[in-house]
């Protein structure tokens, strides 16, 4: 006797047959909302993303710091890195240019000579008190000598101290490398790193910075820097997404899509601008707030005429900077640690800083830079 066996589906073919359909399932709908702080999360990236004004990026480790200070012969101690720092978030006029400062864990918590927090000397300028999260990048097991970045262990009650501290914008920095791929799986764990910090930001108040950075190592052209970011930015939305991250409540910290730093032609602003637009335009949504690069190690010149080739049309998101070195490099050695050069040094950071707002303004004409400005800072293998 032959057997007839039934699929346990509702399909058409049973209910053809007088079976009763189960009832459909009702999906789960998590709304992307950013917890209970939705709406000072954007109102905080608006601020950020406001015209004219961008990031001043002071977040280097106390190591990295420590070489900064040894290129002008000063010991790394955390005397030397106050003093610098205070130099930085003292400057007169800064919140004219800077609209946030991201910070190390240090700083977060120090104050002025005088007693005063680096939080209120910020909070005074309109300068959004920033910070940065993770723990550093380590090696991934099973990839092509490739890192992941460290830090989701504790980010919920380390990024809750930090509101209650004054901080109210966050910082998670990982790297994808051309010339070590980049794998299947090194791209993935970028992206899902950066959604689950992102979420968790948000969750204790904090706007969260997204940043997969492109390293400059290697010699391969544009066009393979372009097919790679746009991978990363399409794996890192995807899991934003999936994590039910506002995207209104972020801000994102790409590279520029340039050649490798050893490729033996070099772009022009106008080229490195409309490969970044590309790019952005094809995976960036329109509800994010702020692009603020990185400079990546160019020199302080092409990190600002760069920005400004970008903004000579108008765009669905606020176009400007996040920089380091490209705003700390003539500050530095104008400063040399001796007193009596704050106000020198200080007068440098608002030159830069003018300047890439002029940038953020499409306004920018190069007139009159130094030769210092001029160089490149790119360092093989650089790590923060």
């Amino acid at each position: 006797m032959a057997m007839v066996t039934a699929k346990l589906s509702c399909s058409p073919a049973t209910a053809s047959l007088g079976r009763r359909s189960a009832p459909a399932r009702r999906a789960t709908v998590v709304r992307a909302y950013g917890g209970s702080y939705a709406d000072e999360l954007v109102s905080t990236a608006k601020t950020v993303a406001s015209p004219g004004r961008g990031i001043l990026a002071i977040d280097e480790s106390n190591a990295t710091c420590g070489k900064r200070l040894a290129s002008i012969n000063l010991d790394n101690t955390e005397v030397n890195r106050q003093a610098y720092r205070q130099l930085l978030l003292t400057t007169a006029g800064l919140g004219e240019y800077i609209s946030g400062a991201i910070m190390f864990e240090e700083t977060l918590y120090q104050s002025t000579t005088d007693g005063k927090t680096f939080v209120d000397c910020l909070k005074d300028q309109n300068i959004m008190p920033g910070i940065k999260v993770d723990k550093g990048l380590v090696p991934l097991p099973g990839s092509n000598n490739e890192s992941w970045c460290q830090g989701l262990d504790g980010l919920a009650s380390r990024c809750a101290e930090y509101y209650k501290q004054g901080a109210r914008f966050a910082k998670w920095r990982t790297v994808v490398s051309i010339p070590c791929g980049p794998t299947a799986l090194a791209v993935k764990e970028a992206a899902w790193g950066l959604a689950r910090y992102a979420a968790i930001a948000q969750d204790n108040g904090l706007v969260p910075i997204v940043e997969p950075e492109i390293l400059l190592d290697g010699d391969h052209g544009i066009e393979r820097t372009l097919e790679v970011a746009e991978k990363v930015w399409s794996e890192v939305f995807f899991y934003l997404a999936e994590n039910n991250v506002l995207f209104e409540g972020i801000l994102l910290k790409p590279s520029m899509v340039t050649p490798g730093a050893e490729h033996k032609e070099k772009a022009t602003a106008e080229a490195i601008a409309h490969n970044t637009l590309t790019m952005l335009r094809r995976r960036v949504p329109p509800a994010v707030p702020g692009i603020m690069f990185l400079s990546g190690g160019q020199s302080e010149l092409e990190a600002t005429m760069n920005l400004n080739a970008m903004n000579q049309s108008a765009n669905p998101w606020h176009v400007s900077f996040s920089y380091a070195r490209a705003l700390q490099n003539s500050v530095l050695k104008t400063w040399q640690g001796r007193p009596e050069n704050i106000e020198a040094a200080q007068q440098a950071l608002l030159v830069r800083a003018k300047a890439n707002s002029l940038a953020q303004l499409g306004s920018y004409t190069g007139e009159g830079e130094s030769d210092e400005a001029k160089k490149g800072m790119f360092q093989k293998g650089y790590t923060y």
